[in-house]
């Protein structure tokens, strides 16, 4: 089962619901001006042009793969804005992508704030002096890193990446971010897997996300 939902600033409101691969799915949106009219349709481009691939990056896993959604102009331009949109008043002054798929979301939301971007990547991937965070994944740890000088106390922070699935990585960015002074005031994913249970891993912050699969 899928379902979608839309709401915009009038009050209007429109559900839909399908069967696709033994997903729940649905979609939320607040709307502003001539955005209004497009939602309907982006989400059904969206949901149709994301594809699955069976057992990645190991069997038994359906992997959602936004690349295609890259190839089309229109609606990666559409995307987007729609989740930069929940952000736009916010004062956003840097928006942090984490590696690796976050990048591609990240500078063109951070274009549409009019803030800076900033890479959070792997360990030794960054050429200048950065800080660092640990963080425990189920088997093991895993760490993140970031230029030092990339947020200062006092930026306003949007955490961005592809997918919110059990939340440790996008924690870790906060963390990262939050141990500069900075005010992480929220993050936007284009797919929630909210089966996964990851937003209660974000310490009851502001989190956006434009497709839940359940």
């Amino acid at each position: 089962m899928r379902c979608w939902r839309h709401t915009c600033g009038g009050g209007h409101r429109t559900r839909a619901s399908t069967t696709s691969n033994g997903f729940k799915f649905h979609f939320s949106s607040m709307c502003r001006g001539h955005l209004i009219s497009d939602k309907s349709r982006l989400v059904d481009e969206l949901t149709r042009t994301i594809r699955d691939v069976h057992n990645f990056p190991k069997p038994g896993i359906v992997f959602k793969d936004v690349t295609p959604v890259l190839l089309d102009v229109e609606l990666f331009r559409q995307a987007m804005k729609a989740m930069a949109e929940p952000y736009r008043d916010a004062r956003i002054t840097r928006v942090v992508s984490i590696e690796s798929r976050g990048f591609l979301f990240g500078a063109p939301i951070a274009l549409e704030l009019g803030a800076g971007v900033v890479p959070i990547r792997k360990p030794g991937k960054l050429p200048a002096a950065t800080q660092r965070v640990e963080y425990a994944l189920e088997y093991g740890s895993d760490a993140l890193e970031m230029h030092h000088d990339a947020v200062q106390a006092g930026d306003r922070v949007l955490v961005v990446d592809d997918v919110l699935a059990t939340g440790g990585t996008a924690n870790a960015a906060a963390q990262l971010v939050a141990g500069t002074g900075a005010a992480v005031i929220g993050f936007t994913f284009l797919i929630e897997l909210d089966f996964l249970k990851g937003r209660q891993r974000l310490q009851g912050r502001r989190v956006e996300a434009l497709l839940h699969y359940a």
